[in-house]
């Protein structure tokens, strides 16, 4: 399972992994020839509200050093702030104290990152509450690019990379979303999950990877059924995972490539390999194939990565 030479670097997000140790998750990991890990910080891996985070963390660094894993930290956790309410308080939630709740867990995350040397901190918008006035300009947006700048502000300060994703039915959804937020908010970088090109918007995958190839801050490949935000392994939706890997190639995109198969801890003992190898079959495929029939090379794509 040697990856071909020059080619990505692929991750595997702990929200698949909960019920592994991430002791133990990390291990498999490794010996499967992952690059990388994404770390869902949760209550099953590395809690960032347990004692010792600190002291936790360099131990989680020296223990990914030690493996070779790259990392990215993911903040999608479901329950983590709110044990009753999914994905809550967010960033446009309307309880001033609320979206303080999750601009220090953010904060917390980035330095969680710091401490790992992570490639990147991912987070996100939230659901738009029933009523809510969520127009350019409107309330909020209002709350969003507050939240945003605050983050991406600290994170600059951590030397971390704050990467923004547009998350089916949330207030950015999309690239184009992403577009007018990083518009108001300097420094900000598009984590990509191409996915979700399949439910909202109007690029492809592989055009979402040309189009934004400056911007990538990270990245997710996990196949979808076209209009259903359901995250599956590769070969069980409607991507065209040659196409999107060959884009990532063509842009020369060198960070951590990431499956967030969160439906799938039952069965991560088997998919860990058989995702990596599918993967890895599919960025040969795309190899193979005329440049006008993987993507549309040139295409979106900036002069310098041609």
């Amino acid at each position: 399972m040697t990856p071909p030479a020059g080619g990505l670097r692929y991750a595997y997000n702990t929200n698949g992994m909960t019920s592994h140790r991430l002791h133990d998750a990390l291990a498999l990991l490794a010996d499967t020839g992952y690059d990388g890990v994404a770390l869902t910080v949760d209550v099953a891996h590395h809690d960032p509200f347990a004692p010792r985070l600190a002291s936790r963390t360099a131990a989680l660094a020296r223990r990914l050093d030690r493996l070779g894993l790259g990392s990215t930290v993911e903040t999608g956790a479901r329950f983590l702030l709110d044990p009753r309410r999914k994905h809550e308080p967010t960033l446009i939630t309307a309880d001033p104290a609320g979206r303080a709740r999750r601009l220090a867990f953010l904060r917390r995350c980035v330095d969680i990152a710091a401490g790992l040397g992570s490639e990147a901190v991912s987070f996100w918008a939230g659901v738009p509450a029933a009523g809510t006035d969520t127009s350019p300009g409107g309330t909020a947006w209002g709350r969003l690019v507050e939240g945003v700048r605050a983050v991406t502000a600290y994170a600059a300060g951590r030397g971390v990379v704050a990467a923004f994703e547009p998350e089916p039915g949330m207030l950015v959804e999309d690239c184009a979303g992403w577009s007018r937020l990083a518009a108001l908010v300097p420094g900000l970088r598009l984590a990509l999950d191409t996915g979700h090109c399949l439910v909202a918007g109007d690029l492809t995958p592989a055009q979402a990877v040309l189009r934004h190839a400056g911007d990538l801050g990270a990245v997710a490949v996990e196949d979808m059924p076209r209009g259903r935000h359901e995250h599956r392994a590769p070969g069980e939706g409607d991507m065209d995972l040659p196409a999107v890997l060959g884009a990532l190639r063509a842009v020369r995109y060198g960070g951590l490539v990431s499956l967030e198969l969160s439906r799938d801890a039952h069965r991560a003992d088997t998919l860990v390999r058989s995702a990596l190898e599918a993967l890895r079959d599919a960025e040969r495929a795309a190899a193979g194939r005329p440049r006008d029939a993987a993507v549309p090379y040139g295409a979106g794509v900036p002069e310098g990565a041609r």
